[in-house]
């Protein structure tokens, strides 16, 4: 009887071995699955999504989403030079540029995520009205720039090096840095590699870390955020050849000594609290503000608080200048 019972326990705890096992390989294989999804965009029109039954609906949210690329805004753009940068691996980026008469600075911008320079276009159309030099430019694989693939901010810092060095060769002395959500990111880890040298820094929503943002996008999806942000931080470094789990904006922050101005809402979705707590208080300048946005999510704040926004941006490019 008790060999029985011995026995029936070896296979209980073989079943179970095996039940482990097969749901770490299938949270392996979605995540791979998610981690490609998360760096490759595609150019045509999403597909129409007609009533799915519970078969379909499992298996996209097993293998997650097909990202496509935000079409340009329709917004009118005059007075814009259209330019071409290069990336060391000949991708070409798009950008836009506009002078002004007599300009104080030179600002370019840096969006997020699956976005493109137009949506940013309102923030720098309103800066070019206070008499600075604009520049904005598409991210790899985003707007009108070549690729399909994006690093998540790792090899986007070549993008900003190359838009740095042109506003340089057009004259522009003091060059300021405007990013949003990705671009925030970005502009804080190129400076804080010391790729350029920026006379202040605008930050909106910036993530903390790759694994923070998975975290999110997680939360958003309804998933738990553990294992699914590391497995997914794993799967994206495997895939693309570098460490996710490296790209730490809250460290970067600590090498950062220009001015900066960090700004966020507190019904942000995609960064917490904690996070821009994080960057911020890591800063190492000693000329830096937050600003909060009262019940703004990840958005444009421009266009959520208009007359915040205008006064705490204008307010901090004079100081600057000063």
């Amino acid at each position: 009887m008790q060999r029985t019972t011995g026995q029936k326990l070896k296979q209980y705890l073989k079943w179970i071995a095996w039940i482990f096992v097969i749901q770490l390989a299938l949270a392996n294989i979605s995540a791979a699955i998610y981690a490609y999804k998360f760096t490759h965009f595609y150019t045509n029109p999403p597909p129409y999504q007609s009533n799915q039954n519970i078969f379909v609906k499992t298996w996209k949210l097993f293998v997650g989403p097909r990202i496509y690329k935000l079409p340009l805004d329709s917004t009118t753009r005059e007075g814009f030079e259209k330019i071409k940068l290069q990336t060391n691996n000949k991708l070409l980026i798009d950008g836009w540029y506009a002078a002004t008469d007599t300009a104080k600075a030179c600002v370019i911008f840096l969006h997020g995520i699956t976005n493109n320079k137009s949506v940013l276009l309102k923030e720098a159309n309103e800066v070019r009205k206070w008499g600075y030099n604009i520049l904005l430019i598409d991210f790899r694989a985003h707007g009108l720039s070549e690729g399909s693939k994006s690093s998540f901010g790792f090899k986007e810092v070549e993008e900003t090096e190359k838009a740095f060095e042109f506003a340089r060769q057009r004259g522009n002395k003091n060059i300021i840095l405007y990013g949003s959500s990705l671009g925030a990111a970005v502009a804080l880890k190129a400076t804080s590699e010391n790729k350029i040298a920026p006379s202040a820094i605008i930050a909106d929503m910036p993530f903390a870390s790759l694994q923070d943002h998975l975290k999110a996008r997680a939360r958003v999806l309804g998933f738990p955020s553990q294992p699914f942000a590391f497995l997914v931080t794993l799967w994206m470094g495997i895939e693309n050849g570098y460490n996710g789990f490296s790209l730490q904006i809250d460290d970067y922050a600590g090498k950062i000594n220009c001015p900066v101005l960090v700004q966020w809402g507190d019904k942000d979705m995609y960064v917490t609290s904690g996070e821009i707590n994080s960057i911020y208080n890591n800063l190492e300048t000693k000329q830096k503000k937050l600003v909060v946005y009262a019940n703004a999510n990840h958005e444009s704040l421009l266009n959520y608080d208009p007359i915040s926004w205008q006064k705490e941006v204008s307010n901090f490019l004079r100081e600057v200048k000063d």
